[in-house]
């Protein structure tokens, strides 16, 4: 008779024990399975609010300015004649009217309240009949008078903190070329137009003369042995001037061009780098032949762009464009949206490449110049506005009408570098020869000018990731055939732990290695680097070919799957052979210096950290995780679809290429996907196995600067909350986007390929 399949006592099975048993393995079974979702959804929680918090840092940039009024009041001092300059110091708080009668009349911008006046040291019969300032963060006047001569001015501001608490802000005017006027025009006529700049070492003055010539002035600065005593010892240079009269006159800030416009809106530009041998370089027309009058003529901080206010409301920035082989060349390289009616006056901020224009209708915009924004447009006066000036933190006006009505203005404008152009787009930077993508965050100079495109180093992400996988992919992929479906089971043991082991090496080592050892290696070997790409591949198949002609007892002392490990001292051969060869190949093909030779001969700039380096370094760290996932998905291919194939008579190759991959083609891919995600977020690497150079440019040859990279070497050098830290989140979110978008990618083709093949 046959015995039960069971001989637990039904009884048993339905006793206190098993239900509190079969009770505890339900609940261990909800709680794992509430467990499990919930960290998933944590996950996707988590992942959720980063983006929202990177956004959310990132997203105060793309704000335009905002006006927030707070006083309006008369001109201080308005007996005193109209104005002929408006400035602020620092803090915004005292501000400085300058009449057409001698007074630097300083008072409150908060009421209007009067400080203190100081009167100007004019002699009888003297009167003044032209004003020009210098750059607006130099604080330089310069008053021209009726005899012909000119009284220079400087207006700064002391702070002091008296014991009873507070902030005391003391006007100063000085006279860097002493109190007497100093003489400018040589026939004694009145100075109507006028032009000064002063620096470390010289101040200029220029003018028009009645012959047609202009005079230029220059007084170098000379200090004494203790740096007690400054003295000047003066030079006149005279320059053919324009034919017609001069309108407008202007120095720029480092006193190495002259501009002078004339009432029929032509720029005449000047090379006064040497006083000595001054040269007009360049005469052209400001304005089409349809166009609208010059009505406003500034300087962009810095000197090098023009700012050109125009009868019809339009604004125009010029530039001088370098040229190959010549002198720069002034030309038109932007246009802003212009204001309603005739521009009256352009003032640019003292420490950025922003500026103010106002119109004859008493509206205000505010512009930036490398981002080619507008970032606010609005009437602020009910008359035509002046005269307008910049705080020097750009965080407040002070504007006044024809009528002498005056408005203190506070300025809300944090981040007017960035727009969509200004990061993705060609811009036309200063001094640059046509618009390119630039990174440039900071530089050594006040008057830099920010070039934060983020096109260059996304650029060098998908640059540095594509030859990384260059490498990773055909190694991993046929490592992993081989040892899934060809490997002897005791050699797979060890090879599959071992590789998966390297992915466990700090990504900071590899990169240390690639740039203190593999970089001068690669540089040292470069022929032997090209050769053995080439011979390489046809060394193992020369070497597979030799083995299979060997008779049949020599191959079968060697196991199946066993083979692999022949091709050991095969590659380490090749390997010697290249580096013994590398002079001679180097002598043969390349004059003796392959890298000279692709500089001289090809044009072809050659990086020691070039991508070559970068594209073994990081492909040596993606191998690891390809390679993993895909031998898993390879090794999982159910047996009985190979076996049915190899049973129908098809080769073990064949069995692989039709069956065997296209099972595993979803996993495959993934790992791939995988493999290319984290190429692109990879820092360490390519941090230290490049120049970190943001160029655009696909050679091997030359190095580049990666998404996260940059985030890495900046991030702890900005300051909080400044354009700069927000960019950089720009960047971080710009990368979070990168690979959110291959992952997706790669999980749809994935699922694709699984519903196609899931059949077989």
């Amino acid at each position: 008779m046959s015995q039960p399949a069971s001989t637990t006592p039904p009884q048993l099975l339905d006793s206190e024990a098993s239900r509190r048993h079969l009770n505890w393995r339900l609940w261990k079974d909800a709680f794992m399975r509430h467990a499990v979702g919930f960290g998933g959804i944590s996950v996707i929680i988590i992942i959720t609010l980063i983006f929202f918090y990177l956004l959310w840092v990132v997203m105060p940039m793309f704000r335009g300015a905002e006006l927030q009024p707070v006083a309006d009041y008369g001109s201080p001092a308005a007996d005193q004649g109209r104005t002929l300059r408006l400035a602020m110091e620092e803090q915004a708080e005292v501000g400085l009217r300058v009449t057409e009668r001698g007074e630097l009349v300083f008072f409150s911008t908060h009421d209007g309240k009067l400080i203190n006046t100081h009167h100007l040291p004019l002699k009888p019969g003297q009167t003044i009949t032209g004003f020009a300032r210098g750059q607006a963060d130099r604080a330089i006047l310069a008053f021209g008078l009726s005899d012909g001569t000119a009284l220079v001015v400087h207006h700064k501001y002391e702070v002091s903190y008296p014991p009873e608490g507070g902030r005391v802000i003391t006007p100063v005017v000085e006279y860097p070329l002493g109190e007497a006027p100093v003489d400018v025009d040589p026939f004694g006529k009145p100075v109507t137009v006028l032009a000064v700049q002063s620096g470390e070492e010289r101040l200029s003055l220029a003018a028009p003369l009645q012959d047609q010539r202009l005079i230029l002035v220059t007084y170098m600065k000379e200090e004494s042995f203790l740096g007690e005593e400054m003295s000047f010892t003066r030079s006149e240079e005279f320059l053919d001037g324009p034919p017609r009269p001069t309108r407008f006159l202007r120095i720029d800030q480092d006193q190495q061009e002259l501009y002078a416009v004339t009432e029929d809106n032509v720029l005449f530009y000047y090379d006064i780098n040497d006083p000595e041998s001054a040269s007009l370089l360049q005469q052209l027309p400001l304005v089409g032949r349809d166009e609208a009058g010059v009505t406003a003529f500034e300087s962009l901080m810095g000197g090098i762009s023009l700012l050109v206010g125009h009868g019809d409301g339009r604004l125009v920035q010029w530039s001088a464009v370098p040229r190959d082989g010549g002198p720069p060349v002034m030309t038109r390289i932007r246009e802003f949206d212009p204001l309603p009616a005739a521009i009256a006056a352009i003032r640019p901020e003292h420490h950025r490449k922003g500026f103010a224009a106002t119109d004859v209708e008493g509206n205000l915009g505010i512009y930036h110049t490398t981002a080619h924004r507008t970032l606010l447009q609005e009437a602020v006066l009910s008359g035509a506005i002046r005269h307008v000036a910049f705080g020097p933190r750009a965080n407040a006006l002070l504007v006044e009408d024809e009528a002498g009505q005056m408005r203190f203005i506070g300025v809300d404008n944090q981040h007017p570098e960035i727009s969509w152009s200004a990061l993705w787009g060609k811009v036309w930077y200063e001094s640059y020869p046509e618009p390119s993508y630039q990174w440039q965050s900071s530089a050594a100079t006040s008057d830099f000018e920010p070039k934060l495109s983020l096109v260059p180093i996304s650029f060098g992400t998908l640059k540095a990731a594509f030859y990384a996988m260059l490498l990773a992919i055909p190694l991993a992929i046929m490592g992993a055939i081989f040892t899934s479906q060809f490997m002897a089971p005791r050699m797979r043991r060890v090879v599959k732990p071992s590789i998966e082991i390297m992915e466990a090496l700090p990504t900071v080592i590899l990169g240390f290695l690639a740039g203190l050892w593999l970089a001068p290696f690669v540089e040292k070997y470069l022929p032997t680097v090209f050769a053995l790409a080439v011979v390489m591949p046809f060394g193992v198949i020369l070497a597979a070919w030799v083995w299979h002609r060997l008779p049949d007892g020599v191959r079968h002392r060697v196991p199946d799957g066993w083979e692999g490990a022949l091709l050991i001292p095969v590659i380490a051969l090749l390997v010697w052979l290249g580096m013994l060869l590398n002079p001679v190949i180097e002598t043969t093909f390349f004059g003796g210096d392959m890298r000279l030779w692709l500089t001289n001969e090809m044009g072809i700039p050659f990086d020691q950290r070039n991508s070559i380096v970068v594209g073994l370094a990081m492909g040596f760290a993606v191998i690891p995780t390809i390679f993993s996932i895909a031998e898993d998905a390879l090794f999982a291919v159910p047996k009985h679809l190979i076996n049915g194939s190899l049973a129908l008579g098809a080769t073990p190759w064949q069995t692989m290429m039709r069956v065997v991959l296209l099972t595993a083609s979803p996993g495959i891919f993934s790992a791939i996907m995988i493999g290319f995600g984290r190429a692109v977020g990879e820092t360490m690497i390519v941090l230290m196995a490049t120049g970190n150079t943001p160029v655009m440019d696909f050679s091997i040859f030359q190095g580049m600067r990666t998404l996260s990279a940059n985030i890495a070497v900046e991030m702890p050098e900005a300051e909080v909350a400044s354009t700069h830290y927000r960019v950089l989140f720009l960047a971080a979110l710009v990368l979070f986007a990168f690979t959110f978008l291959f992952n997706t990618a790669g999980e749809v083709v994935r699922q694709r390929l699984r519903r196609r093949y899931s059949s077989l």
